[in-house]
């Protein structure tokens, strides 16, 4: 007699199963019925809303002073000022051999043991002058400016013969580490290609070349694009997308790990955003407003996300042409404002775990509306 599941029939909104991450080439564990299971865990504060228009306590208000003593400039749009606190400096001594001594030992072994130097910069962007709106409550011309401040950091970043990667992220609430609530980002420039961007352009690389034969231009993500875009024309149950422009799509990955995790995808072969042209900035700007603004809706609070651009390392690095542009967000929340996802135990033993399905938290997220809850 055939097991239960069997008679009638898999689902994928009811059974375990796993999916494949083709940029990252790693596995998720999807366990959708555990979604019912009640939770008797940790609960979060629900975040404050008020906040003034300028904080004098700020480190990052206009015409402020930050903890190091330097002065805010009284910004009227965006502003980029080094980061006072750098994960990486410009200059500083080689780790050597004999370093490397003093902590594993004079006969070490160098297949055990291994180190290198990490250089680079560090620079925080504020994305507005007023400290009580986020990304989704900038108004879209201010949201382009924003895009446009991170192209010239890019560019300007490229030209360095000392940078071999770029990456610009936020990171946004408590939640996610964010030490001051005023609406920025960051941009760590680094003198070699950290791990995650590395896997992702291994995996962008190797499947350009398994089909350079019959296509050299080969792309992952313009495949999964048109992929994704055929699928939501087949029916919403099984569509991942949340919103889409001419430029670019929102979706849920189909690989998703975090419970509402999306990507913004540039839709055509675009290597960084330095190669965006304005038409194009104005839609990753609308994109970034309209899935932003979902997010905050959908538990009526500031949604907590780390948020992060992926693309080419630099402008001139030698598989800049296989990078493909794109967004990640990672936001924890779970069930509530209150109730965030961990990853802990078979996640960080094992593999990544989720409960709701991507094509569950995407029906979620295009259920909201694309006006922010406090209009």
């Amino acid at each position: 007699m055939l097991p239960r599941e069997e008679e009638e029939g898999f689902s994928f909104s009811d059974h375990s199963h796993r999916r494949f991450n083709p940029l990252a080439g790693s596995w998720v564990l999807c366990s959708p019925h555990r979604a019912k299971r009640p939770w008797l865990g940790q609960v979060e504060d629900a975040p404050g809303e008020q906040r003034p228009a300028h904080d004098p306590t700020c480190f990052l208000c206009p015409g402020n002073r930050r903890a190091t003593g330097a002065t805010n400039d009284r910004y009227t749009s965006t502003y980029v000022f080094p980061n006072d606190y750098a994960a990486v400096h410009a200059e500083q001594p080689d780790c050597s051999t004999d370093s490397l001594a003093v902590v594993a030992g004079e006969n070490a072994s160098s297949a055990l043991f291994r180190v290198e130097s990490a250089r680079g910069q560090c620079s925080v962007v504020c994305f507005s002058p007023r400290h009580d709106l986020t990304l989704p409550e900038l108004g879209l011309g201010e949201i382009c400016q924003v895009i446009r401040t991170w192209q010239g950091i890019y560019a300007e970043l490229s030209a360095k013969p000392s940078i071999a990667y770029i990456q610009i992220f936020e990171n946004k609430g408590a939640a996610m580490g964010c030490s001051n609530p005023h609406p920025h980002g960051q941009v760590w420039a680094l003198s070699v290609v950290p791990s995650e961007p590395a896997k992702e352009i291994e995996s962008l690389k190797a499947y350009r070349q398994a089909r350079i034969s019959t296509n050299p231009s080969a792309c992952m993500l313009c495949a999964y694009v048109s992929a994704e875009e055929d699928n939501a024309a087949a029916g919403e149950q099984s569509s991942r997308l949340v919103l889409q422009n001419k430029s670019f799509m929102a979706l849920v990955p189909f690989w998703a790990t975090w419970p509402f995790e999306t990507m913004i995808v540039a839709k055509s072969h675009v290597a960084s955003i330095a190669d965006l042209c304005e038409s194009q900035i104005a839609d990753l700007a609308e994109i970034m407003q309209g899935l932003t603004c979902r997010y905050d809706n959908l538990f009526q609070c500031s949604f907590p996300y780390s948020m992060g651009l992926h693309q080419a390392p630099t402008a001139t690095h030698p598989d800049a042409a296989c990078c493909h542009l794109h967004m990640h967000f990672y936001p924890p929340l779970l069930r509530s404002a209150t109730v965030r996802k961990f990853l802990v135990g078979f996640e960080m033993m094992a593999e990544p775990q989720r409960d709701l399905t991507a094509e569950q938290a995407a029906s979620r997220l295009r259920a909201q509306s694309s006006t922010h809850y406090k209009l």
